[in-house]
């Protein structure tokens, strides 16, 4: 009985394998986050937050109402019109692959590997067709489709004269695992079912790599071995990362750089080189960005805007100095730059953004490229000062606490700067929330965050994109950032209201505030001082340790300790955070246990200031002490069962999220299968 209860489990840890990515996580068709209503849809009913408001759930009655349906069709038509509404619509309606208007139905002949659904819910679509086959399609989601059928006339007929049988039709609107892993079976989505996760990590095993001190790592495009590193002085640095294991260090060459701009940089505390990131054509065009910190008094070309100005009722006369600094007299920046993969233009070519800050804290500044959409996304803080008593971060008119998005690939004339009001040279993306929000400038994609240190895209499902946000008093954050979506700031400090010891004339309550995913209470970290602050990671999706796979790292800036959050079930939005204990591998390429303890295998992190990542998705801490690699984690005695399967590419391990989104991620080959079967069986039969 244990080896068949064992089997069943290998089985099911198979059965994973064959699975694809979703986007999952509560979304909406418009990818806004789903809101809650202080009163329930009258059409649609649904317990919790949805994706329509009451005019819409009006206008699907309305739609409903005029079409002509059978008894037996009727509540099945309802519940797909309404899918809509469903918090889930926007993995319902597959809306970052294909254009549809029916949601996937759950399909019996394309099967769900999801916990949520029984293989009853899968025949949805099949028992749709039973049902509703009569069904004329005009007025319905249905006719935009109709011409499948091979006719325009088709608009006028029914279900079953356009698509002959069930077969048929579940071949044009079945769906399940081939699209993403949630399929539509006639209810609100709901995840009841926890999915089989592989083990839990029992520690992180780090090598150091290199000593000094960095801010950014980016990966080549070029997808080899290279990387590029920058500190906080305007340095940036093009490096080869040494294999896993091999005991080399990371050679840097201080002679050599990439791009040295310490010249128009201004570093200090919180200021400096910030952020960098290459144009997702940048093989071809040599185009990168540089977000940094410059100061007016010391650089001509520091000029711009200042972000404390009458349009947000803020008079920078008004305001004091800070840490001896006149406000805006430093200010934010993106400048682009050229490259052609060895030769750097060592000025820049365009100035993208330019903005004056009112205070020396809490900008931000970290810049990224959307894997999906090609835009730039700018990190920016409140401004600094105690609880943001201007609100910065809730005025719709002001970019400070937000999360921004800007088109570079097409340069704004003349006209649209004036009068759109721009901060530079960048377009604005058509699909930015001001075109539903005219109260919002335009390039604002979020809104209401501190200081948000540290974002990414998770590199196989890139709708979630996930950034740590500063608390002040009590609480540091993780939130999952979604297009217009509100994190509270500074009414909400974490999961808990947040009182401002001074609010300004433009405070107003906010409605549908959108809550951390993980956060973590500053006495958790350190009781005495209560000091604390997030840096933000990544999911960690690398073979090296496949015991960590899927989870969300993210550390403590003080503290220099690491969590992981997993989400349970996949795809629900639901996360849990714990620490995650760490240690130093004995053979690490640069001693990293601390020289007043040399026995002890913890290592002397120093300030964690930030995470990186390379083309092999291996995860590295960029740390005050040095530049780490997560290990294998046999190196510090750490037991991962899975480490033995040496051959199994990362998105076919069990792990604690679905594989990889692309087709040739999956497992196909069956000479592939039968040695991850055989290696399991191995490890069953050992434990």
């Amino acid at each position: 009985m244990g080896f068949l209860s064992s089997g069943s489990v290998l089985l099911s840890y198979l059965v994973l394998f064959l699975a694809k990515e979703s986007l999952s996580h509560p979304l909406c068709n418009d990818l806004t986050a789903p809101f809650n209503l202080k009163q329930p849809l009258a059409f649609c009913q649904f317990n919790g937050s949805v994706c329509c408001n009451s005019k819409e759930d009006l206008e699907l009655q309305r739609q409903f109402q005029v079409i002509n349906v059978s008894k037996n069709c009727s509540p099945l038509l309802k519940s797909l019109l309404c899918s809509k509404c469903d918090p889930f619509a926007a993995e319902l309606f597959r809306v970052e692959s294909v254009s549809r208007q029916v949601p996937a139905l759950c399909n019996s002949t394309v099967s769900s590997n999801k916990s949520t659904q029984s293989l009853a819910e899968t025949d949805f679509c099949d028992r749709f067709w039973n049902e509703c086959q009569n069904l004329s399609v005009t007025n319905t989601p249905f006719a935009s489709q109709a011409g499948d059928g091979g006719s325009s006339s088709n608009v006028n007929s029914t279900i079953s004269k356009i698509w002959k049988s069930s077969n048929d039709f579940c071949k044009v609107f079945g769906g399940a695992s081939e699209e993403s892993s949630v399929c539509f079976n006639g209810q609100a989505v709901s995840f009841n079912v926890s999915k089989v996760t592989g083990p839990s990590p029992s520690g992180i095993c780090l090598e150091k790599l290199a000593n000094g001190s960095y801010l950014n790592m980016v990966p080549h495009p070029d997808g080899s071995n290279r990387v590029f590193l920058s500190d906080q002085a305007g340095k940036i640095y093009s490096v080869s990362i040494p294999p896993e294991g091999s005991g080399e260090i990371l050679k840097i060459d201080e002679t050599n750089l990439f791009l040295d701009i310490t010249q128009e940089v201004h570093f200090d505390a919180e200021l400096g080189l910030l952020g960098l990131a290459f144009h997702p054509n940048f093989l071809k065009n040599g185009r990168f960005f540089v977000s940094f910190n410059c100061d007016k008094l010391k650089w001509p070309e520091c000029a711009g805007r200042c972000a404390c100005n009458s349009d947000v009722d803020c008079d920078p006369a008004k305001l004091d100095s800070d840490s001896g600094a006149s406000p805006c007299q430093y200010h934010s920046v993106i400048s682009e730059f050229f490259s052609n993969g060895t030769y750097v233009k060592p000025v820049e070519v365009r100035r993208i953004f330019t903005m004056g800050l009112p205070f020396t804290t809490h900008h931000g500044g970290q810049i990224l490229f959307g894997p999906k959409d090609g835009y730039l996304y700018f990190m920016m803080g409140d401004g600094g000062s105690k609880g943001d008593p201007h609100n910065f971060a809730q005025n719709k008119k002001s970019l400070l606490g937000k999360i921004m998005r800007f088109d570079v690939n097409n340069a704004p004339d003349a006209k649209a700067i004036s009068e759109l009001h721009l901060w530079g040279n960048y377009s604005i993306p058509k699909d930015n929330p001001f075109s539903q929000d005219k109260n919002l400038l335009p390039e604002i994609w979020a809104m209401g965050v501190r200081n948000p240190w540290r974002c990414s895209f998770d590199s196989h499902r890139p709708s979630y994109f996930l950034c740590a946000d500063v608390g002040e008093d009590n609480y540091e954050e993780v939130d999952m950032i979604t297009k217009g979506g509100n994190y509270g700031w500074h009414y909400y400090e974490g999961p808990l209201p947040f009182k401002p010891s001074k609010l300004s004339n433009s405070s107003t309550k906010i409605e549908n505030p959108i809550f951390p995913v993980m956060w973590y209470n500053h006495s958790e970290i350190n009781q005495k001082e209560r000091s604390a602050s997030i840096t933000g990671g990544y999911f960690y999706r690398s073979s090296t340790d496949p015991c960590l796979y899927g989870t969300y790292l993210f550390a403590d800036l003080y503290a220099g300790v690491i969590f992981g959050g997993v989400e349970t079930p996949v795809g629900s939005g639901d996360f849990t955070s714990s620490r995650i204990p760490i240690q130093c591998a004995s053979d690490s390429p640069i001693f990293c246990s601390s020289e007043t303890e040399p026995s002890s295998s913890f290592p002397p992190l120093g300030f964690v200031f930030s995470f990186g990542e390379d083309n092999k998705k291996d995860i590295y801490l960029l740390a005050s002490n040095g530049l780490y690699r997560i290990a294998r984690p046999s190196r510090c005695s750490f037991h991962c069962p899975l480490e033995t399967i040496t051959s199994v590419a990362p998105s076919q391990q069990p792990d604690r999220s679905p594989p990889s989104p692309s087709s040739s991620k999956r497992v196909h080959d069956i000479s592939t299968l039968v040695k991850i079967f055989v290696a399991w069986f191995f490890l069953l039969l050992v434990v």
